[in-house]
């Protein structure tokens, strides 16, 4: 958030925030005087009583209101001045509601703020998929609203609601939500076939050996590589891993780069392997071996795991269990013994490989173009406008009106089923292109002095063949 220093026309811009978030159902509490019942989650819980009451009758008003236009599609947002709303029904008759005030320019006149609500600067697109995130990632670690509901009534979702939330919430940075929001995609890492079959093998091996596996996805790099689970489960998997779970085990791996954790290892076979969920310390008896449970295919088989995360260097493994069976002690100390030695040296195998491609390659210089790249087949996702540096929060280093044009391009699109292009002439020396052919989106931005329409399309040409072979026929 910028803040101008000291000139007497001090403005102060306020970034968008979360005034509220807030989950109910209409048909827990029909009767007049039990409208409380339908409120199943209100932040901040502060609230008065009576405010929560009115602020859900609003939402339940301004939803039947709009069903009466279209009835199979309920709105999803509703602007004012202040702020904006998103609504969302993940479950028949479960609404989530999130509020988020609009941006503001502070400006000082006589000595007394005047506030400037940014009304167009937020992008529904953006912020309803943020909601429904909220949902899919819930659904991850608790199952359904309806599954609750079906465990102990409205007293356990409740509960559930409450304890997830209120963690949750606090790691929304409504801020810096953008494109890559809308998308929720996967970073592939780039492998030759030779590691590939590596690694393949290398899952077959551990899901032989400790066969109460299901399910195995590995990643280098917070980069995927393979997984077995269904993609929509993978999708918001991913981003648990990626946004909350690694970085929270950073700094010890930093700091201990240069000595194995157990030196006493028989042979000479390094090990660097570790536990991120579950057993911190395996020579305690006394250690607990819990791992979170995530829930899987919940639409349609319903299955209930535990996850195991286990890392060496740069390299995770998630092994996936049936939760019906508790891991024990021993079999954290068998993971460890097989896995361990193993995952190190295919994460080196893997490290040398990607440095002599990178090597063959040659230096990059400093592109004239940042892009974004997505492929709703695979949900492979490839951003060089993202330096994902901090846990949670992307940080874009292009100007947030070029990633708001970026987001607007991304809308357009979703209303037409063709192929498309669409080229725009944004700041001074900057043009933005946007391209979709079949299932896939490219967003380009070009920082060039004086270039036409037809140098601009040349650019993005050659991109597409540095970058995608050629996997853009839109010519």
């Amino acid at each position: 958030m910028a803040a101008a220093a000291g000139a007497a026309g001090q403005e102060k811009q306020l970034a968008p925030t979360l005034l509220s978030f807030f989950i109910y159902n209409p048909k827990l509490g029909p009767k007049e005087g039990e409208e409380e019942k339908k409120i199943l989650f209100y932040h901040p819980n502060e609230v008065e009583k009576n405010e929560k009451i009115r602020n859900v009758g609003l939402c339940e008003a301004i939803v039947q209101f709009t069903r009466t236009f279209s009835p199979t599609k309920p709105a999803k947002s509703l602007h004012t001045q202040k702020n904006r709303q998103f609504f969302h029904e993940p479950e028949e008759n479960f609404w989530m509601v999130m509020v988020v005030r609009n941006p503001i320019i502070e400006k000082h006149k006589d000595g007394k703020p005047v506030y400037e609500y940014q009304e167009e600067e937020l992008l529904d697109k953006v912020y309803s998929s943020v909601l429904q995130q909220c949902y899919s990632m819930y659904k991850l670690f608790n199952g359904t609203f309806l599954k609750a509901m079906e465990d102990g009534g409205v007293k356990v979702l409740k509960e559930r609601l409450e304890k997830f939330f209120h963690r949750y919430l606090q790691t929304l940075h409504l801020q810096s939500c953008d494109l890559l929001d809308v998308f929720c995609g996967i970073s592939f890492f780039p492998l030759d076939k030779m590691t590939y079959l590596k690694i393949q093998s290398f899952i077959n091996r551990m899901e032989e050996s400790l066969n109460i596996v299901k399910y195995t996805a590995f990643l280098y790099n917070d980069q995927l590589i393979w997984s077995g689970l269904e993609q929509d489960d993978m999708r918001i998997l991913y981003k648990y891993l990626t946004t909350s779970l690694f970085p929270r085990h950073m700094e010890p791996e930093v700091a201990g780069r240069d000595s194995p954790i157990r030196a006493e290892m028989p042979g000479n076979l390094q090990h660097y392997g570790r536990f991120l969920t579950g057993p911190l310390n395996l020579n305690d008896p006394e250690t607990k071996c819990r791992f979170p449970k995530i829930f899987v295919n919940t639409d349609d088989t319903y299955e209930e795991l535990h996850l195991i995360v286990y890392k060496a260097m740069s390299a995770a493994v998630c092994f996936m269990i049936d939760a019906s069976i508790p891991p024990t002690l021993e079999f954290c100390r068998k993971l460890d013994s097989i896995v361990g030695p193993q995952l190190t040296v295919l994460a080196s195998d893997i490290c040398e490989q990607y440095n002599i491609n990178k090597r063959i390659s040659g230096a990059e210089k400093e592109p004239q173009f940042k892009f974004i790249y997505f492929n709703h087949m695979n949900l492979a996702e490839k951003s060089t406008i993202h330096m994902r540096k901090t846990p949670s929060v992307s940080l874009a280093s292009v100007h947030p009106d070029l990633m708001k044009i970026l987001g607007d391009i991304n809308s357009d699109f979703s209303r037409v089923d063709e192929d498309e292009e669409i080229i725009v002439k944004a700041m001074s020396d900057y043009w933005v292109v946007g391209k979709k052919s079949d299932q896939r989106e490219l967003y380009v931005i070009l920082n060039q002095k004086n270039v036409n329409l037809i140098e601009v399309n040349e650019e993005v040409k050659k991109l597409c063949a540095t970058q995608f072979n050629n996997i853009f026929f839109l010519d």
